[in-house]
């Protein structure tokens, strides 16, 4: 299947982030070296606040007629849902269990399932193929400012 690479990427998300957090202390993972970016702990916090979010609109998507999907801001999420308290390897749980229930329903899916659609408050109409590949890259685009914060804390 088209799709199954893309599946397999979208799996591997989790591991790309254990492998980028590895060794950092706690104090690491709470600093914030880079002017105006969120700390480790808060990359982290956010991804796993967004994983269920894409998990509902891609099964909407697969389960319903062209849903309307809300917007959400990070930034409020990040102000207002304890992310200086969370627990990183609950975090790390909820992305990964997520991502393995949702490839579940993927690989199950027909080729022309990916074209389905839903509306997206901010985005306008949305594909599921769109949404998987956008989730797929969110960990690996966070990891690279994960990979900077670490430049710029120095040697553990």
């Amino acid at each position: 299947m088209p799709f199954d690479d893309l599946i397999s990427e979208y799996l591997r998300g989790p591991q790309l982030l254990r492998d980028a957090i590895q060794g950092m202390t706690p104090a690491q993972l709470d600093a914030a070296p880079v002017p105006g970016k969120w700390s480790t702990r808060q990359l982290i916090c956010h991804i796993a606040d967004f994983e269920p979010i894409y998990a509902d609109r891609m099964k909407r998507i697969v389960a319903e007629d062209k849903p309307k999907m809300m917007s959400g801001d990070p930034d409020q999420f990040a102000a207002k849902l304890a992310y200086p308290t969370r627990d990183l390897n609950v975090e790390l749980e909820l992305i990964d269990v997520c991502r393995k229930h949702v490839a579940s329903i993927l690989k199950a899916l027909p080729e022309e399932a990916f074209q389905r659609a839903g509306i997206h408050s901010a985005d306008g109409e949305i594909t599921l193929e769109t949404l998987l590949r956008r989730i797929t890259r969110h960990i690996p685009h966070h990891a690279q400012f994960i990979a900077e914060k670490r430049k710029a804390l120095g040697p553990a």
